[in-house]
């Protein structure tokens, strides 16, 4: 062990993004990273430059071999934001029954009892901690539920609406090859999919019946094609392609368009069915049963995230002591309310009562995006990613620059500081909006762009207000933040400062990966909290 290392404790990090909580880490002078594990490759860019010469594997897997946890040696802490997206009744809109993220949660556990760290710290969102976020349970499971005495509870997984079904429909659920023979082409299925769902905006239907005409015309050709009249399946297909070589042939007009929409809509619904279906197969989820009272509907088990996570990791023969709970990144100093869970193990051996840790902000002298950005307020923000990543020489620091802007403003060069290029329907509704006000506040006239605009999210086109905090960083490009003061998009840098990172920290890769990196990660000025946190504890020993 190198000097510089020899009174440190070590770390590894788990989906380490952009290492926003290895930053934090590192802040303190107490840590040093031996390895972290990200399979983004912009994010591994981002990682390296900034986190000295941690080794970096791309497959989070690796951490559970022999073979690494023979070259890391002692771990002293494990850290990580598994993604953890859980399951809850929403799924019943969408293609999927399954999150493929729930299965990173449980290998972030794993890690932990085959590396057994003296502590660690895993983070998510702040609805981890309810019990919408749960695992529907695998072959996998069981045994680890009875060994843990896990909680679980029946659940139902919804198939397909009652007005769909027909006899024989329970038995291709439950036959991997009948459903192989009939899940479309993904392409083509989505092709008719993005038309289905413009439904509602008769504008947007037609004109996605328009683009996606020639792929839609293959497909019609295939479906017609394979009629068997004692099928169902194959009658709905036949029908869908019917319609869809009838709009083209007759009449694109907007009646015939809809009229398409309710004749593809049995296709569509049991092309989401065998989705769903041969997820469940995929996954080894166990199904008691299937039924058809109310719909076709997979019976099921699940467990909550947390009760899974707290009955492996606190049980006697883990040995950690757990607290958990949700912790505000503005009472720790970053101008954001932004809420995430934290959940802390520390071994018994050295403290049988873990404490989250408490900020030093509140209401009262919360920082704000005034705080975080003001001194850039002037700088001309790039809209290329190559002049972001070069950067551009800042000036002196205004005189009346916040004790937030000092810390974060440690680089003469700053990079990243890039934007979308503001179109001129884009600058037409920033000059619309005012501070604190978003898409719904807009005229009628410039609310073009959404296909149903009453369920437009309240963050879309929201312009920030410089004398509060911001709420949740995400990927604020997507969501089109607007600067409080300038008719131009945020910046990737001014996003970063929302977040704490220093204008030192650099980030790599395409314009939208840089966003959605810096949109990802845990603001360092929280993670360095919790790593002085964690430090008193292993102090003791």
């Amino acid at each position: 062990m190198s000097s510089d290392t020899e009174s440190k404790y070590s770390i590894v990090d788990l989906f380490a993004g952009a290492g926003g909580l290895s930053y934090g880490f590192l802040q303190t002078g107490k840590f040093y990273i031996k390895a972290a594990f990200e399979n983004n490759l912009n994010a591994q860019k981002t990682y390296k430059r900034n986190h000295g010469s941690a080794e970096i594997y791309n497959d989070v897997s690796d951490a559970l071999s022999d073979e690494i946890r023979a070259k890391l040696g002692q771990v002293d802490v494990v850290i990580g934001g598994p993604p953890c997206q859980g399951f809850s009744n929403a799924n019943r809109q969408k293609n999927h029954a399954i999150s493929q993220n729930n299965s990173l949660v449980k290998k972030f556990v794993q890690t932990v009892l085959h590396l057994n760290p003296m502590a660690f710290v895993m983070e998510n969102v702040s609805m981890l901690q309810s019990d919408i976020h749960r695992f529907y349970v695998d072959e996998t499971d069981e045994e680890t539920i009875k060994k843990y005495g896990i909680k679980t509870s029946p659940s139902e997984i919804p198939l397909l609406d009652a007005e769909f079904l027909f006899p024989g429909i329970a038995d291709i659920a439950k036959n991997m090859g009948r459903i192989s023979n009939y899940l479309w082409n993904e392409n083509d299925y989505l092709a008719l999919n993005v038309v289905f769902k413009t439904r509602n905006n008769s504008k947007k239907l037609c004109a996605s019946l328009t683009k996606h005409k020639k792929r839609l015309l293959a497909l019609a050709k295939n479906l017609i094609a394979s009629l068997d009249e004692n099928d169902p399946v194959l009658r709905h297909n036949h029908a869908a392609g019917a319609a869809i070589r009838s709009y083209y042939n007759v009449a694109e007009t907007q009646e015939a368009a809809e009229e398409l929409c309710k004749a593809i809509m049995p296709a569509i619904m049991l092309q989401r069915m065998f989705s769903k279906a041969k997820e469940i197969l995929d996954n080894c989820i166990v199904v008691d049963n299937y039924s058809i009272d109310n719909g076709l509907v997979a019976h099921v088990t699940s467990m909550a995230v947390i009760d899974y996570v707290k009955s492996i990791l606190e049980a006697s023969s883990t040995g950690y002591s757990i607290n958990s709970g949700v912790l505000s990144s503005a009472d720790f100093g970053a101008p954001q309310k932004r809420m995430r869970f934290v959940l802390i193990g520390v071994k018994k051996s050295i403290c049988d009562d873990v404490k989250l840790p408490i900020g030093t902000f509140s209401e009262a002298n919360y920082r704000t995006v005034k705080d975080a950005i003001k001194d850039l307020e002037e700088i001309e923000a790039a809209t290329e990613v190559s002049d972001g990543d070069q950067g551009v020489q800042l000036p002196d620091a205004p005189k009346d620059i916040s004790e937030l802007g000092e810390l974060l403003r440690d680089s003469k060069n700053l990079c990243n500081h890039v934007s979308t290029a503001t179109t001129p329907k884009a600058l037409e509704r920033f000059k619309a909006i005012k501070q604190g006000d978003n898409f719904h506040s807009l005229p009628p006239e410039l609310k073009t762009t959404y296909s149903d605009t009453g369920r437009t999210q309240k963050t879309i086109y929201l312009r920030l207000k410089y004398d509060e905090p911001s709420g949740t960083v995400v990927n604020v490009r997507k969501s089109m933040w607007i600067h409080p003061v300038k008719h131009r998009a945020l910046s990737i840098r001014e996003a970063a400062r929302l977040q704490t990172f220093p204008d030192s920290f650099v980030f790599c890769g395409t314009k939208d990966s840089q966003y959605q990196q810096v949109g990802n990660a845990v603001p360092p000025m929280l993670a360095k909290a919790l790593a002085e946190h964690i430090y008193n504890y292993l102090a003791r020993v």
